[in-house]
């Protein structure tokens, strides 16, 4: 019931710039701080936090239910770690997908002692019979079990012992009203600065026994779309390259190379990325296209173009959605060195003029 998540994407291969926990992630608890002072970024969430943990733990309360939600890779899970840690509680850990009965639920809210915390990862994708069952723990730490059926069914009410949930999600929208008003904090985790995933891949270096220079450090965290995840990951991988050539230390030459050889750009951009925005120049000559039908050109799953790749192209102004589909903006052709038609630049304006008009 508890889990380690591993997610595929496309022909099974993962990505190495995917925010979601892969197969390359293995060392990743190693790389966890355990503090909230040795946490890096997420300024406001961490200031915030710090108040509500302190006041709960001078009143000798539980601290209330957390709601954590953001893209993939921003950090839920580390906070979750760090929570448990400073409130002296035991961390439990599960997905909401592995929750597929009520009965699921009673077992893990029944085996909670005093000031533990449970971590439900992609919380929005409960079960509905369960959700419903969490709703008494969460607001009366009680859980209501129906015994029986028909005119001869009754309610039985158990009693828990206090606890804090910590729910996590990249979909905040599709958590149910009831379930969300439960939540007494609620913190969205922003992207990353360069300048604060290069303090991460600096801290993740010496974590792991890594001499690399400033420079090094500097390179790998603009190519990892503000994502600490991916930046742990592109240093795993670039200190490979490093010791395969015989370097002591990672320079910039290095991560350069190695970044180069995973086809890693600039930006943070890989090969799929690249592939749907040629695709949306090349096969549908920059026009609105369909989600279903750009899946299909570039053999996706629309799924995973919606949750996955689009998020950093949206954030960096290459693609844009838009009442007709998906469109491709000036800063995607310019990436990719192509030179925008006359007709292709009117399209463009006009999705300005219509966005300004929006606004």
């Amino acid at each position: 019931m508890f889990f380690e998540e591993d997610e595929e994407f496309g022909d099974g291969e993962q990505r190495l710039v995917q925010s979601t926990k892969g197969e390359y992630d293995f060392e990743e608890n190693v790389l966890r701080p355990k503090t909230l002072d040795a946490y890096v970024g997420q300024t406001k969430v961490k200031e915030n936090l710090k108040v509500y943990m302190n006041a709960a733990k001078q009143r000798g309360e539980v601290l209330e239910h957390v709601l954590l939600y953001g893209a993939p890779g921003l950090g839920k899970t580390t906070l979750a770690h760090i929570i448990s840690n400073e409130m002296g509680g035991q961390l439990k850990m599960t997905s909401a997908p592995a929750i597929e009965r009520s009965g699921d639920l009673a077992a893990i809210l029944t085996n909670l002692n005093e000031g533990d915390v449970l971590f439900i990862d992609e919380i929005h994708r409960l079960n509905h019979s369960v959700e419903e069952i969490l709703y008494s723990a969460m607001e009366d730490y009680a859980l209501d079990i129906i015994v029986g059926k028909g005119p001869s069914a009754r309610n039985i009410r158990f009693s828990l012992k206090k606890f804090t949930l910590i729910g996590a999600t990249t979909r905040a929208g599709m958590i149910a009203n009831p379930l969300r008003d439960r939540f007494g904090i609620i913190c969205r985790l922003e992207m990353y600065s360069p300048e604060e995933l290069k303090e991460i891949v600096a801290r993740s270096a010496h974590t792991l026994g890594i001499d690399i220079q400033d420079a090094a450090s500097e390179e790998i965290s603009r190519r990892s779309r503000g994502t600490p995840r991916i930046a742990n990951r592109l240093l795993k991988r670039v200190r490979d390259f490093s010791t395969i050539n015989g370097n002591s230390a990672v320079t910039a030459a290095d991560a350069k190379f190695a970044l180069t050889k995973m086809e890693v750009d600039e930006l943070g951009l890989d090969e799929v990325d690249r592939a749907l925005l040629r695709a949306m120049i090349e096969k549908f000559d920059g026009k609105p296209v369909g989600l279903e039908t750009l899946a299909a050109t570039i053999n996706e799953d629309p799924g995973t173009i919606e949750d996955v790749y689009e998020p950093y192209l949206l954030q960096l102004g290459f693609i844009a959605r838009t009442p007709r589909g998906r469109m491709i903006l000036r800063g995607g052709y310019e990436h990719l060195g192509y030179k925008m038609s006359e007709k292709q630049r009117q399209q463009v304006s006009m999705f300005d003029k219509d966005f300004r008009d929006e606004d």
